[in-house]
């Protein structure tokens, strides 16, 4: 086993523990997706009757989109993490070891993939339970989970990035914050794209949150479009490359800058 394999096992390993010795944060990260599932699924279960939904039961139409959005959410914070490891000098010693800064950058995003897998399957389950269905079948649904992987991977990669460069927790928060409502809200995550404004429509063609939720609505569908749900996997994989990128120069920029 290389040493960069061995790195990044290490700093996906570590993370891993630190959740297992709290494992109230995973559930407190769930409340959210629930109270949107139960709350906006009984306050908009009417808006299905409109022109433009897929499916007659808006808790149906609601999960996928809310599987992502919670990925979008969790991951969002992984540069906290990076910022706590400064403050306390384990990142300085971190860099002193003789690995490629990628592995250490990759540890972390395995971390949060891992995490997003796991909220995604309970929320699913719990999806299931309210009344969901999922026509698509199960490879439809292991293609919304893969999709919202790819997204999570893509804005840990973003978050560890920020923090490298900002190096202030406040910061991290103020900018993830300022994203997250903005990318979940013009997509089609709550509304159907008929239905929404027409620049909100254009916008969300270019929002990578989007690209998931939507492969994600493939999930309602008896015929899924297989074309259509690997051209946007590759676009998602594009983006979590070029995040990818941008968090391992960051940790070579932090590494000259101290």
């Amino acid at each position: 086993m290389t040493n960069t394999l061995k790195a990044m096992l290490y700093v996906t390993g570590r993370r891993v523990r630190f959740l297992l010795r709290q494992p109230l944060y995973l559930l407190i990260t769930l409340v959210q997706p629930l109270i949107w599932l139960l709350l906006f699924g009984q306050l908009f279960k009417r808006i299905t009757e409109m022109p433009g939904f897929m499916t007659g039961s808006y808790i149906t139409y609601l999960t996928p989109g809310v599987v992502v959005m919670t990925a979008l959410f969790s991951s969002g914070w992984s540069g906290m993490a990076l910022i706590t490891d400064m403050e306390r000098g384990i990142m300085n010693r971190m860099l002193v070891m003789p690995v490629r800064r990628g592995a250490l950058a990759a540890g972390s995003v395995i971390y949060e993939m891992i995490v997003v897998l796991w909220q995604a399957l309970i929320i699913i389950g719990l999806g299931l339970l309210l009344g969901a269905r999922f026509p698509g079948g199960v490879w439809s649904v292991a293609a919304l989970i893969g999709c919202t992987m790819l997204i999570g991977a893509a804005f840990a990669s973003f978050s560890n990035a920020v923090a490298l460069h900002v190096r202030q927790g406040e910061s991290v928060i103020g900018l993830v914050t300022f994203l997250q409502l903005p990318l979940t809200f013009l997509s089609t995550t709550f509304m159907a794209e008929s239905l929404m404004p027409h620049w909100i429509q254009i916008v969300a063609r270019f929002n990578p949150v989007n690209w998931a939720v939507i492969v994600g609505r493939q999930t309602l569908s008896t015929n899924v479009d297989w074309s259509f749900v690997a051209t946007h996997i590759g676009y998602l994989i594009a983006l979590a490359l070029i995040c990818a990128w941008f968090s391992v120069t960051s940790f070579r920029a932090y590494q000259r800058a101290i």
